[in-house]
């Protein structure tokens, strides 16, 4: 991104400044598009599993913003000699399943060929201006709430050596497949201040871009965060994705780990996530009105991990974490 020259532009109302989850442009007094991009390599066997996580992954960031995703482009790359086989055709499938849940219409797209398959979209969504959720606004005071449990990039890494009970992929395959819509609901009718969706970067990665953003700090309680069973046993036999390893050694300098936590566990935080949940900044008197809703368009997972903070250094944010508030 550094190399994109800086603009300014009125109708611009989320640009790259803010390391944002998506664009935001304003079209009229009532109406602003939001613009966003993803795609990437299989991360489970299923061609057809792999197509739906895809899209809702894509979807994920209009969400975030607390818009609703319209229209939709594929992005596909897949090896040419291979294009009869019907791999090809289930991805797209599951693509196409997911959007039609999501109400958006996939109206074209771009393949290309590649050794390696990738599949994601090219997403646009509608809100009215002003109404854009961001993670610019966290607030000192307000609680930390997280839709969905983390882990699924130990999970998947571990499939690919064979080493994970199925039913444990399983779930984690099918929390990557929900998609984030009615926490995005839930969170637009209350009235939040900040929001994130947690994906490659981690649940700190995505955490501290919210921190830099609103020159806030947090701290985060490691024993209220959901994670899928079975990752902390993988995590401990050091079976862990490049991305998380990366996401660990750049966060470390933000850092103040509890004492008592293993490695494992700081890794898991950090675990490079694919459609993962919302990480939704709340006012603390708001707090009990957005677990009613949540609990109501039924989401399962709705975690308090954690609380923002004044920011105490001049220079970046700091993550304070904990074992437990009770410790």
């Amino acid at each position: 991104m550094r190399h994109i020259p800086k603009f300014s532009d009125p109708n611009l109302l989320v640009g790259p400044s803010t390391e944002d989850d998506a664009a935001v442009y304003q079209i009229s007094d009532d109406l602003a598009l939001i613009q966003t991009v993803d795609f990437f390599p299989p991360i489970v066997d299923d061609p057809y599993d792999f197509g739906e996580i895809a899209a809702a992954n894509a979807f994920s960031d209009v969400y975030a913003m607390g818009g609703n995703p319209i229209l939709a482009l594929n992005i596909l790359g897949f090896p040419a000699k291979l294009s009869k086989e019907d791999v090809l055709g289930k991805i797209i499938q599951g693509g196409v399943a997911k959007a039609t849940e999501a109400g958006v219409l996939i109206v074209g797209g771009h393949t290309v060929d590649d050794n390696e398959p990738k599949y994601g979209m090219s997403v646009t969504g509608i809100i009215k201006p002003g109404f854009e959720i961001t993670n610019s606004g966290a607030q000192p005071g307000d609680v930390l709430v997280l839709t969905k449990p983390i882990g699924t990039g130990i999970l998947t890494t571990a499939s690919k050596f064979k080493k994970v009970n199925k039913k444990f992929l399983d779930q984690a395959v099918v929390t990557m497949k929900q998609l984030n819509d009615s926490a995005s609901k839930a969170m637009s009718k209350v009235g939040v201040n900040a929001c994130v969706d947690v994906t490659g970067f981690g649940l700190l990665g995505h955490l501290f871009k919210m921190l830099s953003a609103s020159e806030v700090d947090a701290i985060v309680e490691f024993d209220k965060i959901p994670i899928l069973e079975g990752v902390v046993e993988i995590a401990d036999r050091n079976i862990l994705p490049g991305g998380t390893k990366r996401n660990f050694e750049s966060i470390q300098p933000y850092v103040k780990w509890d004492t008592t936590l293993t490695n494992a566990k700081k890794f898991i935080m950090c675990d490079a996530q694919t459609s993962g949940g919302l990480l939704i900044s709340v006012p603390k008197d708001k707090l009990d009105e957005i677990l009613i809703e949540l609990k109501e368009l039924g989401v399962e997972t709705k975690a308090i991990v954690g609380e923002i903070a004044v920011r105490k250094s001049p220079e970046h944010p700091e993550i304070q974490i904990i074992k437990s508030a009770s410790n």
